[in-house]
């Protein structure tokens, strides 16, 4: 079986319902398991108590802590803004993340570093399979996403660079 291959099937998976896939071919088995992340979701509710016994000064209090949200909520908007303008170098695929060639060398590449589209900037190993990753883009790398070694998935975002 082929990396394109697999390639095919984890994008198939990916955009069907399916959670688990197993396939065995030739004596090689590949299993594909989807993580399905439980959302959580918090619905803040008012605090009501007797409107006619409670003073003017707490019902003051009550409404002061959901002016500070919308604040709140407007700060985490500005690095998403910037960050719209910075391309995403993704995984092609479902594997482990390593800066390095090998253990003990230096990272193919630093934030700082200038890149270019052909430009290897990491490995994800997928199955005892070394897959150089490009910048795919020419630009400064501004931020690494993912630590070394970690397991990434297939289209998770590894860098962050400023194309030119």
């Amino acid at each position: 079986m082929k990396i394109h291959e697999i390639r095919e099937i984890i994008k198939l998976i990916d955009q069907s319902s399916i959670n688990e896939f197993e396939l065995e071919m030739n004596g090689t088995k590949v299993t594909l398991k989807k993580s399905v992340a439980a959302e959580t979701v918090v619905i803040p509710q008012p605090v009501v108590q007797a409107p006619a016994a409670v003073p003017a000064a707490p019902v003051a209090a009550v409404e002061a802590p959901a002016a500070p949200a919308p604040v709140e909520a407007a700060k985490p908007a500005a690095p998403a803004q910037e960050e719209a303008n910075l391309h995403k170098i993704v995984s092609p695929m479902v594997g482990t993340f390593y800066r390095a060639s090998e253990p003990g060398k230096p990272p193919y590449v630093q934030p700082g570093d200038k890149v270019t589209p052909d430009k290897v900037v990491c490995i994800v190993e997928a199955m005892k399979l070394f897959n150089e990753i490009t910048a795919e883009v020419t630009g400064e790398i501004v931020k690494v996403l993912v630590e070394d070694g970690q397991l990434v998935e297939f289209g998770q975002p590894l860098f962050l660079v400023k194309p030119e």
